[in-house]
């Protein structure tokens, strides 16, 4: 009989073991874009149908615990986390394939779960209520678009060539300052400037809004 390889002797990358790994490298930047108190895991029964999944058809739930939408470096994965001890139930690799949406549910998937030998699984997974579902789906969708935006940056636009400011040979610089006493005696007669109101301000322009009257007035 051949020998079982794992993951890492077949070439298979696995990212589950690699984010168990992490975990003990504290260089590391971890982000939990999301964390639902309240998942439900079940075990899946044969699907009836190619059409694809039906949370109707789950009837034996194994887990109940918290689901975290993690990144740490490269990794993006969700965790189901014991809600007292904080030990790892499963580990679910973001990638393709890895989350399928029940056909009957908003609020049920399948999740693609891995351990640190590469064998996968997949299993049932469903919230109670359809905010932890929508929080569940805009945090894969968010993460997903930051690492496509971070793969392919768009280019900067060329600016042109620089312009230069500096002062060329022979060219001279004309500031005209006022000397205090020279008004003209239009300006000191008040002649040609525009009219004040009382109090020195200028009067309020006819278009201007009028102001609203509170109801309290």
């Amino acid at each position: 009989m051949p020998k079982t390889l794992t993951a890492e002797e077949a070439g298979v990358p696995n990212e589950a073991a690699a984010y168990l790994a992490s975990l003990e490298d504290p260089e590391v930047v971890e982000r939990v874009r999301c964390s639902i108190p309240d998942a439900h895991v079940f075990k899946l029964p044969p699907r009836q149908t190619a059409g694809g999944w039906r949370g109707a058809d789950w009837d034996q739930e194994v887990w109940q615990g918290t689901l975290k939408v993690v990144e740490r470096g490269d990794l993006t994965v969700i965790l189901l986390v014991d809600r007292g001890s904080g030990a790892i139930f499963a580990v679910c690799p973001v990638k393709d394939g890895a989350v399928d949406r029940c056909v009957d549910s908003s609020r049920y998937f399948v999740l693609r779960v891995e351990n640190a030998n590469g064998r996968h699984m997949y299993i049932g997974m469903a919230f109670n209520e359809r905010n932890d579902a929508f929080d569940f789906n805009t945090s894969l969708e968010d993460s997903r678009r930051e690492r496509e935006a971070m793969a392919n940056p768009v280019p900067l636009e060329p600016s042109g060539p620089a312009k230069d400011y500096s002062m060329k040979k022979g060219e001279k610089i004309h500031i005209n300052v006022k000397v205090a006493g020279t008004e003209t005696k239009k300006k000191k007669d008040g002649k040609g400037g525009k009219k004040k109101a009382a109090g020195g301000f200028l009067k309020p322009n006819t278009r201007d809004t009028p102001r609203r009257l509170s109801d309290n007035a």
